[in-house]
């Protein structure tokens, strides 16, 4: 097995609802192989996505440790913690968060704008990334002009763009028709066999998590304790 690129160790998780404090997270453990592609099941308010979410330094634990790559990301400071995500997390949401006033390419250029890359360096990435998802000939195209499936596209095309060590998918087929989220699934599974891209996704379709090396799941804030190996049916 490969060595553990995420290792989540005894965390905790709970938040405030007026005066009465609602658990989440109920002391978890997980080690992600690097080169993994997990999918994480479970009922809504069971705790996947605020897993997801403490992985991809977006919140913090109350209790317990996350280390991704041996940073130990769950002591850092904000503003490090800022920093950590924009050098090594892809984000891909269920409804694409693209800005509407932007192009495909400025889209997908935006994390680059955070790093000190010159722009002809930007702009070879960007476009390497959109040919990637099979949108190079789309760059001038706004939101509006593109169908939800090429949209995840360009969500997805940003979210590798900086050439992240993991990347997180938050039902990344959630708002599509069965034919567009075959293909959003069948490009996560090469970004993942190719380019050995290490991928946790969160997800309620049994037909998703198929494409998956491994399934947890999870039930009130509790992870189901033996790994399920995925049976790919395609």
């Amino acid at each position: 097995m490969a060595d553990a690129l995420v290792e989540v160790r005894n965390v905790a998780k709970s938040y405030q609802r007026g005066n009465q404090k609602i658990p989440v997270l109920d002391h978890i453990n997980l080690s992600v192989p690097k080169g993994e592609f997990l999918a994480l099941m479970g009922p809504s308010g069971s705790g996947k996505t605020t897993l997801l979410n403490l992985i991809a330094g977006i919140d913090k634990p109350d209790s317990g440790t996350i280390e991704v790559e041996d940073t130990n990301i769950s002591s850092l400071s904000e503003s490090d913690l800022a920093l950590w995500r924009s050098r090594h997390v892809g984000f891909v949401f269920q409804f694409y968060n693209l800005m509407p006033v932007l192009t495909a390419f400025e889209n997908v250029e935006l994390p680059l704008l955070l790093t000190k890359l010159p722009k002809q360096e930007r702009r070879k990435h960007v476009q390497t990334a959109l040919e990637l998802v099979g949108l190079g000939d789309r760059v001038r195209h706004y939101p509006n002009q593109l169908s939800g499936g090429q949209e995840q596209r360009v969500a997805i095309a940003r979210a590798v763009v900086t050439d992240p060590t993991i990347i997180v998918a938050d039902e990344p087929t959630g708002d599509l028709d069965k034919e567009s989220a075959d293909e959003i699934l069948t490009l996560l599974s090469r970004l993942n066999a190719e380019f050995e891209k290490t991928i946790i996704m969160v997800t309620h379709d049994p037909h998703a998590a198929e494409r998956a090396h491994v399934v947890r799941h999870f039930e009130k804030g509790v992870l189901q304790e033996s790994p399920e190996p995925s049976v790919d049916v395609k």
